[in-house]
């Protein structure tokens, strides 16, 4: 990825996501094609014989593709601590840049989930008085979270000190 876009300066270096939340999530789309392919073949030989059984295995193909998109998708994610603002952006076919302004976040939190806990891994949530503007990063080392947790939080009380 590129290290400038729309007039940022040098200051904004990009940072992208670790490899473990895309094992995560490719962990969790085999699982659930597994599920689905087993499920669709026993309801399928029970109710039409043996012969429709074997199109569960169209099931199987999804993943192949989910597998693809969801690199694409990892890749897509990343964020950069500006002089005076957090920017995310992500997405591959609608693409989403996120702007939350230092003095404008009320709340950072750090929160896993027990298979991010797993794979070692955090989500960062920023929370901005209008909700529409809060922003998240998921899948981050839980000692990146944390130092972005007190960062942001520092320089989010030193912005707003003057209102």
């Amino acid at each position: 990825m590129d290290t400038g876009t729309k007039g940022e300066t040098d200051e904004s270096a990009w940072v992208g996501l670790p490899g473990g939340l895309l094992a995560l999530r490719r962990l969790l789309l085999v699982v659930w094609a597994t599920v689905a392919a087993v499920a669709t073949g026993v309801v399928l030989g029970l109710l039409a014989g043996p012969v429709w059984a074997a199109l569960a295995g169209c099931c199987l193909v999804a993943p192949a593709w989910g597998w693809v998109l969801l690199g694409r998708n990892w890749r897509s994610w990343r964020y950069a601590e500006r002089a005076d603002d957090l920017l995310i952006v992500r997405g591959v076919l609608w693409r989403k840049e996120t702007v939350v302004p230092y003095g404008r976040m009320q709340l950072v939190e750090v929160s896993s989930g027990p298979l991010e806990r797993r794979f070692g891994l955090a989500s960062v949530q920023l929370h901005t008085a209008a909700a529409a503007t809060d922003a998240r990063i998921p899948g981050l080392v839980p000692a990146e979270a944390q130092r972005l947790r007190d960062r942001l939080t520092a320089l989010g009380e030193a912005r707003s000190a003057g209102l």
